[in-house]
């Protein structure tokens, strides 16, 4: 598949087949993830990849930032339990700002997005389905200790995969010529 379909064809797809990943092919996508651009080559990411039961600590994490918050409806915490089960393999990716003194640390989070995006392309090039999960439990400081994160480091998302179950949908984009302006 050629990057321009890759990039029109690929959607967040969370309808996924309990069915392991190969471990080489989540390497695969690791690796392709480590090619993206990175200022002054800090080579700002982190991973984490869950499988099995590390799935299940993961949701024992979310619970206790849950409750921490105020949740106490015993069903929305079953569920916050469930979600890490959503898919066989979850990609931690987080973001250690470098310490090069000409590094900004604004471009190393871009940097690490750019590293999601390669990684979202590549799996959906290898026929996988993938979601990226952001939200609020991400930034908290239980997850940073979760997966050993320093304080100045951030937790960017989760990136769920897994097989489809079925065919992705279309996707819809707006065209770009509102949202561009073109200084010749």
């Amino acid at each position: 598949m050629d990057v321009l379909t890759a990039i029109k064809t690929r959607r967040s797809f969370g309808l996924v087949k309990d069915e392991l990943v190969p471990e080489e092919v989540i390497e695969q996508i690791l690796e392709v993830g480590t090619w993206a651009p990175s200022h002054f080559q800090t080579e700002p990411w982190r991973f984490a990849v869950l499988t099995g039961d590390g799935r299940k600590k993961l949701g024992n994490v979310l619970y206790r930032i849950a409750i921490k918050n105020g949740e106490n409806d015993q069903k929305k915490l079953e569920k916050i339990l469930e979600k890490p089960f959503r898919a066989p393999v979850i990609i931690t990716v987080a973001v250690e700002p470098s310490t090069n003194p000409k590094a900004i640390e604004i471009e190393e989070y871009g940097a690490v997005y750019a590293c999601i995006q390669n990684m979202l392309l590549a799996a959906h090039s290898m026929g996988l389905a993938s979601f990226w999960r952001t939200g609020k439990p991400m930034y908290d400081p239980l997850m940073k200790e979760f997966f050993g994160i320093s304080e100045k480091g951030e937790v960017l998302g989760f990136l769920y995969i897994g097989y489809p179950k079925r065919e992705l949908p279309d996707g819809k984009r707006k065209p770009f010529g509102p949202v561009t302006k073109w200084i010749k």
